[in-house]
């Protein structure tokens, strides 16, 4: 349980700032574990006290001078409580008392009644069980670290026609970087000219390299497989994927899951306490006449065997675990509090457009009104897209596009608003282009008269009963007194391949009710949730309607997750008990407003995210029962047969290390 003698190193390592004012148990958790040098120094010392301590047993044995039996026997106290005894003194300096103090209590106890052997076994095996668990957790550091080795310390540049080595940070957004095949790609960016296929399965846990070509963006870290290619610089080395993982993933060790922050309230009144009993077993025999070495050496036993060293560390070995193998999978959790939480997961809201869909909206209709005063649909696409040009929502980049593929000229548009969830309208030409949905123009029937609004609406209707999103486009008469309904586009969007499989092993880890909220129609809708099996839709959805309906699933479920790109649904993500964001790898909006990122656009991710919370769950309950189990069996059998310190020590130990290993087992995780 001790801290390594220079666990800057391991800061330093990290790029993490260790509080050296926090109490040592919570460097377990995070930034406290040993160097190579350090553990190799530790383990010395192990092996020291191994020698010390069979070295005075064997000169006790054979008869040996008794100068040779002590400085033996010496050798493995000083070796064995060198790392206890720095602890105990820099925790009592804070103040607090720490479990290396018992140990240390307990040895020289064995030592004051004629035990030397048994002082010298406790300590021995309490360094062993320290170097055990500092290699165990130091594991899942190493795997962190790998992530920073993924990122290159340079890259080739393209300056003057030449190209030059520069390291990553002095590279500017916009500059030109090239990229050979078996190259890690130094920096994210959007490839301007060659083809090739990326693996990307360090950042995001794409099982399958992703082909990639002029216009696609890249990602620091990941490694080019077959092409060569020049990429533009979108993010500086500090802003890209890579870099974002690794701080979040540095952020979420050190954020304790609650289960072990009712374990460190506990540690201190807990280890009091063991003082205590400790106390009251040798007052209460000696004052009823019983012998006092007999009486001191079974406290001293109890005091082993009630220490919490397996309490303490059943949590944040496996809650480490768990954050570290999502990590590799590109399944994100911000803290070991959501790890937890996800765990209890029984309802699933999502967002449709790009969580449940494939986001690539598509214009597949543009449609002239019979009797429109406009005749021609590329000149009704060109203002469509003339007013769309001013607005981010996909419908809008879908119109924009669209146009820009049929070579139209686009009018210039002012004056542009926006009505959430309904429309927009903008001036181009000196009148008024009004583009929305059967709600906005409603709206604009309370104030204006619109022609065609009937034909257009049926036309609507129509096109929605196959699926399609659908907008009438309407423009004001010179005086602004009434509108006409030049005609109609729509939009259809590509549900995910894997959208139903991934419902369908919600359904099998437990997930009592899987919901659709999303802001399109309602026949879009449930057309779309049809086909995917989904339990509730709710269609036409604002923002805010979306936060009611996340609030209603609340009060009928433990615990909802919602899921979503994280630029339209920050509301409903707030609201949601977990916030799962989808493509954290290229959208920064969600890294920053999500609990659980997967930081690629693969929906199979989540139910490995829900498989990982419930086994990591599972791990902790099974790591606490054994360290209790094993502090209750322990002391009732101290209490009953008397079994000597020996017994203790190994019992004491062997629960530290096993819980230690149990949790590590997560790392490895490939989901249920």
């Amino acid at each position: 349980m001790q801290q390594p003698s220079s666990p800057e190193q391991v800061d330093e390592a990290v790029g993490t700032a260790t509080d050296r004012s926090e109490p040592r148990r919570e460097a377990v958790e995070d930034e406290a574990v040993p160097d190579q040098s350090t553990l190799r120094r530790e383990g010395a010392f192990v092996v020291l006290t191994f020698v010390g301590m069979i070295g005075g047993l064997l000169a006790g044995w054979f008869g040996g001078p008794s100068w040779l039996v002590w400085t033996c026997y010496g050798g493995a106290y000083v070796f064995g409580g060198w790392y206890g005894l720095k602890e105990s003194i820099e925790a009592l300096q804070e103040p607090a008392v720490e479990i290396d103090l018992l140990m240390i209590i307990a040895a020289l106890g064995a030592l004051t009644i004629g035990a030397p052997f048994e002082g010298a076994m406790l300590l021995f095996l309490f360094s062993l069980s320290n170097v055990l668990q500092h290699y165990a957790i130091g594991r899942s550091r190493d795997a962190i670290r790998s992530l920073m080795q993924m990122r290159p310390e340079s890259a080739q540049l393209l300056r003057d026609g030449e190209e030059v080595t520069v390291p990553i940070d002095d590279v500017e957004i916009g500059e030109v970087f090239v990229v050979r095949p078996g190259d890690r790609i130094p920096l994210d960016g959007v490839v301007e000219s060659g083809e090739t296929t990326v693996d990307q399965s360090s950042l995001t846990g794409e099982s399958v390299p992703v082909s990639k070509a002029p216009g696609d963006e890249v990602f620091g870290g990941t490694i080019n497989e077959t092409g060569s290619l020049e990429v533009r610089v979108t993010r500086e080395a500090e802003e890209s994927a890579i870099s974002k993982l690794i701080h979040m993933v540095e952020e979420a060790r050190s954020e304790k899951a609650p289960t072990q922050r009712l374990i460190d309230r506990l540690e201190q009144p807990y280890v009091l306490g063991v003082f205590a009993m400790t106390a009251v077993a040798i007052a209460i025999p000696l004052g009823l006449g019983h012998e006092f070495d007999s009486t001191f050496y079974r406290a001293m036993t109890l005091m082993v065997a009630a220490s919490p060293c397996a309490v303490i560390l059943s949590t944040p070995a496996a809650v480490l675990s768990a954050i570290t193998a999502g990590a590799r999978q590109g399944v994100l959790f911000k803290g070991g509090e959501h790890v937890e939480r996800t765990a209890t997961v029984d309802a699933v809201a999502f967002d449709k457009t790009g969580t449940l869909t494939e986001g690539n909206t598509r214009l597949t209709d543009v449609t002239v009104r019979a009797g429109a005063s406009l005749k021609d649909d590329g000149r009704l696409l060109a203002l469509a897209a003339a007013v769309q040009s001013r607005s981010e929502h996909h419908l809008a980049e879908a119109t924009v596009e669209a146009a820009e593929e049929r070579g139209l000229e686009m009018p210039v548009a002012s004056g542009f608003e926006a009505v959430v969830g309904k429309g927009v309208h903008a001036t181009v030409g000196g009148r008024t282009i009004h583009i929305g949905n059967a709600r906005y123009f409603e709206t604009v029937t309370e104030e204006q008269t619109v022609a065609g609004l009937e034909a257009g609406l049926e036309a609507v209707r129509s096109l929605e009963s196959d699926g399609k999103t659908s907008v009438l486009v309407a423009r004001e008469d010179g005086d602004g007194d009434s509108l006409e309904v030049l005609g109609w586009l729509a939009f259809t969007d590509t549900i995910r391949a894997n959208a139903a499989e991934t419902i369908e092993r919600l359904r099998e880890l437990g997930v009592e009710r899987i919901v659709m909220l999303t802001g399109d129609n309602e026949r879009v809708a449930r057309s779309i949730a049809d086909e995917l099996g989904i339990d509730e839709v709710y269609a036409e959805l604002l923002p805010e309607q979306k936060v009611d309906r996340i609030e209603r699933l609340q009060n009928r479920h433990e615990a909802v997750a919602m899921v979503g790109d994280g630029v339209n649904d920050a509301p409903a993500l707030a609201t949601a008990d977990i916030s799962v964001g989808m493509g954290g790898a290229g959208t920064d909006v969600a890294l920053e407003t999500s609990e659980v990122v997967l930081m690629s656009d693969e929906l199979s991710k989540l139910p490995y995210a829900l498989a990982l919370s419930r086994e990591t769950r599972k791990t902790l309950f099974a790591n606490l029962a054994i360290a209790f189990g094993a502090i209750a069996i322990m002391i009732g059998a101290i209490l009953t047969a008397g079994i000597p310190l020996p017994l203790a020590v190994i019992g004491h130990e062997g629960s530290t290390v096993l819980v230690c290993l149990i949790g590590l087992r997560l790392i490895g995780f490939q989901g249920a």
